[in-house]
This record gives C-alpha cells, sequence and structure tokens, in this order.
C-alpha cells in the first residue's frame, strides 16, 4: 500500500511541475501586461519603470527561474490588479467552487446510482430505455450549449431563474444542473453496466433463494460490490465537474476561481493565473489519490501493484 501511493504521489508531483512550466510560458503568450495596466499615453520612461518593477524586462529564462525560486518559498507573486498576493485571491474564490462542485458530485453520484440500479433491476423495461437514452445523451452535450439554451429557456422565455450571480437558492439550480449532465449520464451507464454483472452472480441467487428482500439484494449485497468500477469513474467525473466550473461560472458570473482564471488571462495577471491553475490541479490530485486510496481498500490485490 505504503509503495503504491508513493508512486501515485510521485506521478502526481510530476504531473503538477509540467503544467506549471506549461502555465508559465503560455500566459506570457498573451503579451504585454504594461498595454493594459498602464495610459495609452503612457511615457517611454513610465512604461520602462512598470516592467522594470515587475521584472518583465528580464529574458523569459531568468524570470521562469525567479518564478520557481519563489514558488519554493511559498511565494506565488501579487495580483497585478489586485495589489495583494495571489493567493489570497484565490483562497477567497476557492470556496465557492468546491462548494458548487461538491453538491453538483453529490446529486450526481447519489442520483445515478438509484437510476442505474433500478434501470439494471428490469434491463430492457421502459424505466431502463428511457434513462439509457436521456443519460446517453446528457453524456454527449457540450456544458457551454446546454448553459446558454438554459438561459434562454428559463431565464429570459419564462423569468423562473435568475441569468446570473449568486444570490438565493434558485440561482444554484441551473449551474448544478449543467455541471452534473454529463458527469450524471456516464455514471448512469456505468452503475447499470456493473450492476448487471452482480445481479447475475451466483452469491446474489443465492440471497434471492435464501428469501431476502429484492431491495436489500439491490441495495446491500449487489451494489457493494459493484461500487468499484463506479468508484474510479465517479473521481475522474470528479476532477471533470472542476474542470467545467471553469466554464459554468464564467456563463453564469459565479464568483468562484473559474471565473477569476478566465478573469486573469484576460487582464493578464500572471500571478493570479498561475496560482488558481496550481490551486486547482492540487485540488484535482488529491481527489485522484483519495480515489486510488479508496479504490485499494475495497480491492486488496490493487495494494501490492
Amino acid at each position: 500500500m505504503h509503495k503504491y501511493l508513493t508512486k501515485r504521489a510521485i506521478h502526481s508531483f510530476l504531473s503538477l511541475a509540467g503544467l506549471l512550466v506549461l502555465v508559465f510560458f503560455l500566459a506570457r503568450l498573451t503579451g504585454d501586461p504594461g498595454n493594459l495596466y498602464l495610459p495609452i499615453d503612457a511615457t517611454l520612461e513610465a512604461r520602462q519603470e512598470f516592467t522594470k518593477k515587475h521584472g518583465f524586462d528580464d529574458p523569459i529564462y531568468v524570470q521562469f527561474g525567479r518564478y520557481v525560486s519563489d514558488l519554493a518559498q511559498g511565494n506565488l507573486g501579487d495580483s497585478l490588479r489586485k495589489q495583494r498576493p495571489a493567493l489570497d485571491v484565490v483562497m477567497e474564490a476557492i470556496p465557492v467552487t468546491l462548494s458548487l462542485a461538491a453538491v453538483a458530485m453529490l446529486v450526481a453520484l447519489f442520483g445515478s446510482i438509484i437510476v442505474g440500479s433500478l434501470a439494471a433491476y428490469r434491463p430492457g423495461g421502459v424505466f431502463d430505455r428511457i434513462s439509457s437514452i436521456s443519460s446517453l445523451a446528457g453524456a454527449s452535450a457540450p456544458d457551454f450549449w446546454v448553459a446558454i439554451t438554459a438561459i434562454l429557456i428559463f431565464s429570459v422565455t419564462l423569468q423562473w431563474l435568475p441569468t446570473s450571480g449568486m444570490g438565493g437558492p434558485l440561482s444554484w439550480i441551473m449551474p448544478i444542473a449543467i455541471l452534473i449532465i454529463r458527469p450524471f449520464g456516464l455514471l448512469v451507464q456505468v452503475v447499470r453496466g456493473s450492476m448487471l454483472t452482480v445481479l447475475s452472480s451466483a452469491y446474489v441467487k443465492t440471497a434471492r433463494a435464501k428469501g431476502v428482500k429484492e431491495s436489500a439484494v439491490i441495495f446491500i449485497h449487489a451494489l457493494r460490490n459493484a461500487m468499484l468500477p463506479v468508484i474510479t469513474v465517479a473521481g475522474d467525473q470528479a476532477a471533470g465537474i472542476a474542470n467545467g466550473a471553469v466554464i459554468v461560472e464564467t456563463i453564469f458570473g459565479w464568483p468562484g476561481v473559474g471565473k477569476l482564471m478566465i478573469d486573469s488571462i484576460i487582464q493578464r495577471d500572471f500571478a493570479v493565473v498561475q496560482t488558481s491553475i496550481l490551486v486547482t490541479a492540487i485540488v484535482i490530485l488529491s481527489i485522484n489519490i483519495v480515489v486510488d486510496i479508496t479504490y485499494a481498500i475495497l480491492d486488496p490485490r490493487i495494494r501490492h501493484k
């Protein structure tokens, strides 16, 4: 188990390091921040002072070396726009994203377990066919298109829900619904397939022969053994929800780290871009490690790999 977790931690670290290198150099391709933060009629001296103050006059490899050195000391830089530590700016936004992603993941997971299990109970039935068609459609639908269509229907036409912002309970409905469409569709198919396999196994037939209630057979005996592939896919989808929050928060105007990331890219606030991606990546990698640990606990064979 220790060897397995060590290997996963090394892989996660290398992935994170590669991502940070890529983000650092790609962010610099967006242009000179001085064009945004200085007046149009700024003098050459003012521009030179700005670039020197923030270290933009150094060669790119020198800037990268300084970034790595500061990162090793826990210094993630200051926001150009807000004149505050970039980490503070990101940490103010991350709870909004995590709360939205957590609620969406819980709804998608528990909803898919119920729907997938009921679909597997009577394969080929009306409920099974409806749930299969709906889940496949949801898994294939582009998030941004569904979000824009939902705003047009439920906000503009029917005026049932707010178009944007993080206000009362109604403002949560569309962002959560958009985030769960794809993971819910995929998880329903995984739960259904896994449950069909388990329900045809010998120990389930034995439980039924002993007169165990059908609800207990499905949700206690069968579901526990069908959860291994579900946990794996759920971990991937949790990371996908965190990524999808970037689009959803931007469309619905949620003040989370996704919207902050997009705004910072547009505003060439390099420190905030790098920090927001770093924090998001750490969250996603942590989710994957937790999923790996859970999987290893449920399946002892994994611990010895």
